[in-house]
């Protein structure tokens, strides 16, 4: 398992700070050894804690033109049909909605090979990320993916109210491969996808996801 670079500074720095609190206490000080070992104790647990939110494990990703692929691990907390009205118009969609925990792996990956058709950055609010106006007024990016047969799917990646930063890693007109990365999302957060009226779910809500390796939905 690998540290994702968007946690590398924040990690090195966290134990600095952490490791020169902790020898000040001790060495300057002087507090009881009990107390100190506590202190330690939850220093370390503070470190654990922000190294497995920048974890990156590997995935084993199988390419697959008519799967769409989990962008993001979490769990599903919204399937149904909406009207979306930044990039369709207004035109009804099936929603699919993964919300990620400050638990889970926070790497968001391409749901399908294509052609950045749109991007657009929106800075915003930070409400809970399962707000039902999170979608349309947090900090967000919308990313439309064009695959084969002009097929268009939408994947808006939505800061929550701990998540205060997104980070993209693609362009308008760049072309992206299934399972790669294309961002990334601090301490929880949640990823919307758009499907065309009559596309397959493979999921039901609540069940939990793995960016990469979940089948979302089936194409025609």
């Amino acid at each position: 398992m690998k540290i994702h670079k968007e946690g590398r500074v924040l990690l090195t720095v966290l134990f600095l700070v952490l490791t020169a609190l902790n020898l000040g206490l001790f060495y300057l000080l002087e507090i009881q050894e009990d107390i100190f070992l506590a202190v330690a104790g939850f220093s370390l647990l503070i470190f654990i804690f922000f190294l497995q939110f920048f974890r990156n494990p590997r995935r084993k990703i199988e390419i697959n033109d008519k799967h769409v692929l989990a962008p993001a691990d979490g769990k599903i907390v919204v399937i149904e049909t909406t009207e979306e009205h930044e990039y369709f118009g207004g035109k009804e969609r099936i929603q699919v909605s993964i919300f990620m925990s400050p638990l889970n792996v926070h790497v968001n990956r391409n749901p399908v090979t294509g052609l950045i058709k749109y991007f657009k950055y929106h800075p915003g609010k930070y409400l809970v990320a399962w707000h039902p106006k999170s979608s349309t007024e947090n900090e967000r990016t919308t990313i439309v993916y064009e695959i084969h047969k002009g097929v268009e799917i939408l994947v808006r990646q939505i800061a929550g109210a701990a998540a205060r930063r997104i980070k993209w890693y693609i362009d308008e007109e760049q072309s992206v491969i299934q399972g790669k990365e294309f961002g990334f999302i601090k301490f929880g957060s949640r990823v919307d996808l758009f499907f065309p009226i009559g596309t397959e779910i493979n999921v039901q809500k609540g069940q939990k996801t793995k960016g990469g390796e979940t089948v979302i939905a089936t194409l025609e």
